[in-house]
């Protein structure tokens, strides 16, 4: 197998929480033989503690302030699989900083598909909600449009497995020239 590692490569992976940003993130690198970096773990161990207990305590804008950081440094490392926070696109200058330094993917995910992953995860602070499936659905009618604006490839996630998303996603790589078939 050929090593796409040979140039610099950055592929950046935005989705909604629980669209399987981290998952799928760490199978590409492994496929692509790039480092795996995931922004919230960098953003934890930034800060010492977990993103929802930050998110409790010092509120989303000031999570959001060290975010932006973080993106902001990661995408300018010369290669490596990124996966982002689901709001990573809230901000204008991760957009930019994203599209502009990354090969983007967006993983689109329904809200319906995502409630039925997410239903008893406790550690996201957005979903800790009276009506997380009406809070899914809230988030992706605000954040659908700038991951479409943040995004180079756009791969519906559904059902299929964990693989074939690798599959899909390695294969758009592939046409469009950015990595040598493999």
């Amino acid at each position: 197998m050929k090593s796409a590692a040979l140039s610099p490569l950055v592929v950046g992976l935005i989705g909604l929480p629980g669209s399987g940003k981290s998952t799928v993130g760490r199978q590409l690198a492994r496929r692509l033989q790039l480092p795996f970096l995931d922004s919230d773990h960098v953003i934890e161990e930034r800060l010492g503690c977990s993103i929802r207990d930050y998110f409790e305590r010092e509120g989303e804008s000031s999570f959001r302030d060290v975010e932006e950081s973080v993106i902001d440094e990661l995408t300018l490392l010369p290669s490596g699989v990124l996966s982002t926070g689901g709001g990573s696109v809230l901000r204008p200058m991760n957009r930019q900083h994203l599209h502009g330094r990354s090969h983007v993917v967006y993983l689109r995910s329904s809200p319906e598909e995502l409630f039925r992953r997410l239903r008893h995860d406790v550690n996201r602070p957005l979903l800790q909600v009276a009506d997380p499936l009406g809070r899914l659905r809230d988030l992706y009618t605000q954040r659908d449009p700038l991951y479409r604006e943040t995004a180079h490839f756009v791969i519906e996630t559904g059902r299929p497995s964990v693989s074939t998303l690798v599959n899909m996603i390695t294969m758009q790589l592939e046409l469009s020239g950015i990595v040598p078939s493999l």
